[in-house]
């Protein structure tokens, strides 16, 4: 059973071996068939820029497989199959298959998110498009290894500094190593990622070009449009902006009626008139959401990983914050409470365990997958 066989595999490592992925792909690749490949680098907004451009894709009347994670409810959420999450039966057929194609060694090292890219290429094979979100990286990342015609750049800023390194510089040369023809870059916060955009381009001889290049007067009315229509924020009008331009990039005509149930749930997603959750669990994405729902306050159902700038986060957040709720989260990688308290403490921001939700209080839940993924269980019973 595959549930089984990926509940074996660790889903996090300190350390990662980066040949390993690229000589799984190496020994199986003649026997896989390829869809055009549009790959997705970023620390932001990876997750709804790919379902925007899969949606349209799809409405275009193209076959479309979407691969996005991590998955916040069931594992079936990572592989988007024309309008619909992929089913258990034919996720255990593919899982069935894979184990044929890989060498024992591959079976048993890849890691949980290198297995299941597999899976998602497996599942595309007789689709148009494969809409291939990366993890945490760029060019070392599992989803790398496969011939693209386009990659698409969401905003990047500072994020899995482990690995990535920490400063905008390396971070972005990093994901921007991973470009392999052609780019588009979506609008970025810090100058430095365009300049080594600028440098790389040059250096690889690809060619990186920027949304602007693509939106239109008319576009922008459309987008206007399509943005009050379907009552998006400010960043994700910006993912919105990307798809559009990679849209005009592959030759595919667009309409407003594209994009319909094109949003990907927990990116700024109403669960009830007085409730929004957002997967978000950065900076970058704090300070997205602190300005879309700026002059409102809000009580923050909230926890963080050890890893993450959680001081940052919630000085961000502080603004629209009435009071905050931290909810357990059973993850070893959550910070300890003590920690987290010591925090709001030093930033002066009221709070106490949750327990439950009021309902003349209006609520954002944030801080990770797993923070909506814990609420989630608790509101839904």
């Amino acid at each position: 059973m595959l549930q089984q066989f990926l509940d074996s595999k660790p889903l996090y490592y300190t350390e990662i071996d980066y040949t390993r992925m690229p000589r799984a792909y190496e020994s199986i690749k003649e026997k896989l068939t390829l869809p055009k490949i549009i790959h997705i680098i970023g620390t932001n907004g990876k997750g709804t820029t790919g379902r925007f451009l899969a949606t349209a894709l799809h409405r275009s009347g193209a076959n479309v497989v979407h691969y996005t994670s991590p998955h916040i409810l069931e594992f079936n959420e990572r592989i988007w199959i024309n309008g619909a999450n992929i089913s258990d039966e034919t996720l255990e057929i593919l899982h069935q298959e894979l184990q044929t194609l890989l060498d024992p060694e591959f079976i048993k090292g890849l890691s949980y998110f290198e297995y299941t890219t597999f899976l998602a290429v497996l599942a595309a094979r007789e689709s148009d498009y494969l809409v291939l979100e990366a993890g945490l990286g760029g060019e070392y990342d599992a989803t790398a290894v496969f011939p693209k015609v386009l990659t698409l750049v969401t905003p990047i800023d500072k994020d899995h500094e482990a690995f990535l390194g920490d400063t905008i510089e390396s971070i972005a040369t990093t994901k921007l190593n991973a470009v392999q023809n052609k780019a588009i870059l979506a609008k970025q916060k810090h100058q430095t990622v365009y300049e080594v955009a600028e440098k790389l381009a040059e250096e690889k001889n690809v060619t990186i070009k920027k949304v602007a290049d693509y939106i239109t007067d008319e576009d922008k009315e459309k987008i206007a449009l399509i943005a009050k229509e379907n009552d998006l924020a400010e960043y994700l009008v910006d993912n919105l902006s990307l798809s559009i331009a990679a849209l005009k990039e592959l030759g595919v005509q667009y309409s407003e009626q594209s994009f319909v149930n094109g949003k990907l749930f927990g990116r700024l997603s109403p669960l009830a008139e007085n409730i929004l959750i957002d997967v978000g669990h950065n900076a970058l994405a704090a300070e997205s959401i602190s300005k879309s729902l700026k002059n409102s306050k809000y009580t923050l159902v909230y926890n963080s990983y050890k890893d993450k700038d959680y001081k940052a986060i919630l000085k961000l957040l502080k603004p629209i914050i009435e009071e905050l709720l931290i909810i357990d989260v059973k993850d070893e990688r959550i910070e300890k409470r003590e920690k987290l308290e010591s925090v709001l403490n030093d930033l002066e921001i009221p709070y106490k365990k949750f327990e439950k939700i009021e309902s003349q209080k209006n609520y954002l839940i944030f801080g990770s997958f797993s923070v909506a993924e814990a609420f989630l269980k608790v509101y839904r019973g």
